[in-house]
């Protein structure tokens, strides 16, 4: 059974973490999410990622202690994968489908977007504290930049888990939908990003993610040298074209 599921839908593609029945993140599975960032990074047939988990319980429960003897090796991973995603020049979309805790709450706030199913069984949080471990795969400084610092300590101090709806009033989630329409709207919200210029795109995150990590200097000049790639395009013809002529424009990332 492949642990990392891919199935591509228009300009967008559809990850799906398959390891049941908590899509839990061990040595291959993370392996095979490697792999699979690298060929969509490389494809630019794909414009958005969106990422969910199999079945309807867990989107994912984080690092699997059943692989607890390859734990350094799947942290590592873990951290730079996750990393890589929050730096990642197109977007990713997570839809969380159930259950996030753990790694797996910290694997959807690497994503740019989220969208949660609102279900009364369905809750998130860092959970680590319960065990006596801290959240390491970069839960303590991405869900303080979500939510701010009172609330993350408040959240990973006490091991609380919150619900969809609290979720979205407190700007941890983009986003809520009912169970049965989580995908269909998760799929409508990645076709809008699709239809956007997918270099201009990635130059905003680009940018916007370099004044995170590297600082607002940095980030000005990553913005600017973004500024001078878009002139150049020919989505930045198209763009005008289309003002012009009072219709929608049609990029190509081109």
């Amino acid at each position: 059974m492949d642990p990392i599921l891919v199935e591509q839908k228009g300009h967008t593609a559809v990850v799906t973490i398959n390891h049941p029945p908590a899509n839990a993140w061990n040595l291959t599975t993370m392996e095979a999410f490697e792999a699979c960032v690298n060929a969509l990074e490389a494809d630019n047939q794909v414009r958005v990622i969106l990422l969910t988990g199999a079945g309807d319980r867990c989107f994912s429960a984080g690092f699997d202690v059943k692989d607890a003897a390859n734990g350094p090796k799947i942290g590592a991973l873990g951290r730079s994968l996750w990393t890589r995603l929050d730096r990642f020049a197109k977007p990713v979309i997570a839809a969380i489908n159930g259950f996030a805790l753990g790694g797996g709450l910290e694997l959807a706030l690497s994503c740019h977007f989220r969208i949660m199913a609102d279900a009364p069984k369905i809750f998130i949080g860092l959970t680590e504290l319960n065990l006596g471990i801290i959240p390491g795969w970069g839960g303590t400084q991405r869900l303080t930049q979500v939510v701010g610092k009172a609330k993350a300590l408040d959240m990973i101090l006490f091991s609380k888990t919150i619900n969809a709806k609290e979720a979205l009033a407190i700007g941890l989630v983009n986003q809520i939908a009912a169970p049965d329409k989580l995908m269909e709207e998760a799929l409508a919200f990645a076709d809008r990003l699709a239809q956007r210029p997918p270099i201009a795109v990635g130059c905003v995150l680009k940018a916007m993610s370099t004044g995170i990590y590297e600082g607002l200097e940095r980030g000005l000049e990553v913005e600017l040298e973004g500024s001078r790639t878009v002139r150049t395009t020919e989505d930045c013809q198209e763009g005008f074209t289309a003002f012009l002529e009072k219709r929608p424009p049609v990029f190509k990332g081109k």
